[in-house]
């Protein structure tokens, strides 16, 4: 079964059992997905379905984030179930210590010794990476190995 076919029989059974949360949220996904077919004018793989789910996630995230700067802890509390539902099919995240070996690797293979080509650096980790894991961890990694 597809991760599309998946998302929607979750959405079908969410609506079967009254879970308007759930429901909302993959709804949304799948218009997504669906806008993102008519553009490209296919159907997508699972890796391209997975590009919008975190692109998806990363919304969410976002809104977290201001929402908790406008102390709306109702609508945080909303959003952040909805990061749990969109966290169900995306694929687990690399650890902090995977990820520090991985760019350890590739500024020794690239023989890299400034911050100046972090850049670089970070282009290549985020490809062999392939969204396994937050970019802001990674800079953050990057960042530290470099200085």
């Amino acid at each position: 079964m597809s991760l599309v076919e998946n998302i929607r029989k979750d959405m079908f059974e969410g609506t079967k059992v009254g879970n308007v949360q759930k429901v909302d949220i993959l709804k949304l996904v799948l218009a997504d997905i669906k806008n993102e077919e008519i553009s490209l004018g296919e159907k997508l793989s699972d890796d391209q379905v997975l590009k919008v789910l975190r692109k998806e996630k990363k919304k969410v995230e976002d809104s977290i984030s201001e929402y908790t700067k406008m102390n709306r802890e109702d609508l945080v509390a909303k959003e952040t179930f909805q990061l749990e539902i969109l966290n169900e099919y995306l694929p687990a995240q690399m650890s902090e210590e995977d990820i520090k070996k991985i760019v350890s690797r590739v500024v020794k293979e690239n023989n890299v010794s400034d911050v100046r080509e972090m850049g670089r650096v970070m282009g290549i980790v985020m490809k062999e990476l392939n969204g396994q894991a937050d970019g802001n961890v990674v800079r953050n990694i990057v960042q530290n190995t470099l200085s």
